[in-house]
């Protein structure tokens, strides 16, 4: 497994696994339609946008409709025998701070045909140097009380579940499970 820089040369692939309905972003399933609309339109500055550590994007739409100001981020594609999946760190800088919009430090999602082979685990033990780099000593990730995949993946990687809490209603609302991974110094 190795995660690769977003690229024209892997878009195909992308874009092959966006039109099966899979989704980047485990919380907004229409976000696959949107990115292949962006991508008809301008598949240069979708690739462009998917690397923005100076947070220079527009703002970013909840799901209740609201704009709120964009984070610094990138994404990486996890490549393994083929397009497999998608992880995105995002932060601010000079803090481990998040806005109470942001769910997490890290966020990932792999393909349905490709799920249980590791490639989640393994990809986010590979961006978590990547989030040192940063400036992060520490890394937040969320998930749902039920999600024992994810959350197997997280606690594989260091993850201690730091509390369980009610998720904000512009995330769906219901339970939530917030862990945290301890960066060591590079």
């Amino acid at each position: 497994m190795r995660l690769v820089t977003p690229s024209l040369e892997h878009l195909d692939a992308y874009c092959a696994a966006l039109e099966t309905g899979w989704s980047p972003r485990t919380t907004r399933q229409k976000a696959a339609t949107e990115e292949l609309h962006a991508i008809s339109l301008d598949p240069v500055g979708f690739i462009a946008s998917l690397d923005d550590p100076d947070a220079r994007g527009g703002d970013i739409q909840l799901t209740d409709g609201k704009f709120v100001k964009r984070l610094p981020s990138f994404r990486r594609w996890i490549w393994h025998d083929g397009f497999c999946g998608s992880i995105e760190l995002r932060w601010q800088h000079g803090t481990n701070a998040l806005p109470p919009t942001c769910l997490g430090h890290i966020g990932y999602a792999v393909v349905p045909s490709r799920r249980r082979e590791g490639l989640a685990t393994a990809a986010l033990g590979a961006l978590l140097p990547d989030a040192r780099r940063t400036g992060l000593t520490f890394v937040d990730l969320t998930t749902d009380p039920g999600n024992t995949a994810s959350i197997r993946v997280i606690e594989k990687n260091g993850g201690q579940l730091v509390e369980r809490r009610d998720k904000a209603l512009t995330h769906g609302g219901g339970q939530e499970l917030l862990f945290r991974i301890h960066l060591p110094l590079l």
